[in-house]
């Protein structure tokens, strides 16, 4: 087999001897995982360097089993020096890794450049791993056809949260699935919409978290029962090797995965400098669509979609002009109508929602208790205590600083 990416490089591979007939879950020897550990621990030999390799020589140990004159021709001298002298922490990473994937061989996978089961749509993105980590029940290559990549801002407003969750509940109804971070705010919203979209005894891939740590580690550390739920309904990846903690420089890197497994981003919530912008950034450039939702002139949050859209992202209202943008049939479980796209609400809470006059004088900002008074003429014992109901209702939300936020039923 010949595998190609867009830097024009390629790798020879032996289709039958290194997949069998499995386009995924082949079972990979504990010399060929040695070979490519070692490969990846390289000092001075990254991604690029790699791919050069193993273009010229084929596998990881045909690349260790070459004259240094060989490897001369592709290296610099001091990564030739270093590719032949096995690195220190080689042994430790290979028995931490045979044994996690031995642990749960239905559910821990290994994928390598150059494998059927690799995804495609990574080759073509700058940079692509010589390693994938899979964690989860899912079929990996088989699922990804329909993705869309949903982040945004990790301190969301209550409202950005909502529209994360309902907006990924919808697309994932509608055969979608949804690809993001783990990242606390909008991240873990998504990924919780988009399991909530899930039927019972669906077999469908939910959603695939790209985290940018080992996936022995989760973080954040709060997001360990999500990320359980993920592993059950769709697929957590990492390139970084096991016992990799949560490093800065990580973060931003993993994105280039997240907007490359996905045909479009939808940024929800973002700061005009943030994570979020890189992967609409990266999405843009590799040719795909780029959707983003308006918010407040005056929210922080809502500046980077704001920019956004500025430069030609796409604005939308509901997660049905997302799949029509895409071309995607919506299936039955999508209205037709946009102010109903969404998760439904009942004709009831709509009725409810437009007889309180004291939604309409919240409108969709943080407003403080004396404003909401001067603009309803409620005394304070009844704006209190319509508040109070309307907030057990789920329709706003208490914020910090004495304010008051309306949240909207997409």
């Amino acid at each position: 087999m010949v595998s190609k990416w867009a830097t024009g490089w390629s790798i020879r591979v032996d289709s039958t001897a290194a997949h069998g007939n499995a386009p995924f879950n082949r079972l990979m020897e504990r010399e060929e995982l040695a070979s490519w550990l070692r490969l990846t621990l390289t000092p001075g030999v990254g991604n690029e360097t790699a791919r050069k390799l193993l273009a010229a020589f084929g596998l990881p140990d045909a690349v260790f089993r070459q004259p240094a004159a060989a490897l001369r021709q592709v290296a610099s001298p001091a990564q030739t020096d270093a590719l032949r002298t096995e690195p220190p922490a080689l042994a430790a990473l290979l028995d931490r890794t045979w044994n996690w994937l031995q642990e749960d061989k239905a559910q821990r996978h290994i994928v390598v450049l150059g494998d059927a089961g690799y995804p495609a749509s990574l080759l073509t993105i700058e940079d692509p791993p010589l390693l994938l980590y899979l964690l989860g029940a899912g079929h990996f290559s088989a699922n990804l056809a329909r993705c869309i990549a949903v982040v945004g801002s990790r301190n969301p407003t209550p409202q950005g949260a909502a529209n994360a969750r309902q907006f990924s509940r919808a697309l994932g109804q509608a055969g979608l699935t949804v690809v993001s971070g783990l990242a606390l705010g909008i991240d873990g919203a998504a990924h919780e919409g988009a399991l909530d979209s899930l039927e019972t005894g669906s077999k469908r891939l939910a959603t695939v978290a790209v985290v940018g740590t080992g996936l022995d580690r989760v973080y954040p550390k709060g997001h360990l029962a999500l990320a359980r739920r993920i592993a059950q309904h769709g697929l957590l990846i990492s390139e970084y090797p096991l016992g990799t903690p949560p490093l800065t420089a990580n973060f931003p890197r993993r994105n280039r995965l997240i907007a490359g497994l996905a045909q479009g981003t939808l940024v929800i919530e973002a700061a005009l400098k943030s994570g979020s912008l890189i992967t609409a950034r990266l999405s843009a450039e590799q040719g795909k669509d780029v959707f983003a939702i308006p918010g407040s002139i005056h929210a922080p949050q809502a500046r980077g979609c704001h920019a956004l859209i500025k430069q030609g992202a796409k604005l939308v209202e509901s997660a049905q002009d997302v799949l029509e943008e895409m071309k995607l049939d919506t299936g039955p479980c999508l209205p037709t109508d946009p102010a109903a796209a969404g998760a439904a609400t009942s004709g009831a809470e709509d009725l409810f929602v437009t007889e309180h006059t004291l939604l309409e004088a919240l409108g969709f900002d943080p407003v403080g208790l004396e404003a909401l008074q001067a603009r309803s003429g409620l005394d304070t014992a009844q704006l209190q205590a319509q508040l109070m109901a309307l907030e057990l209702d789920g329709l706003i939300t208490r914020l910090p600083g004495g304010l008051f936020q309306h949240i909207s039923r997409i």
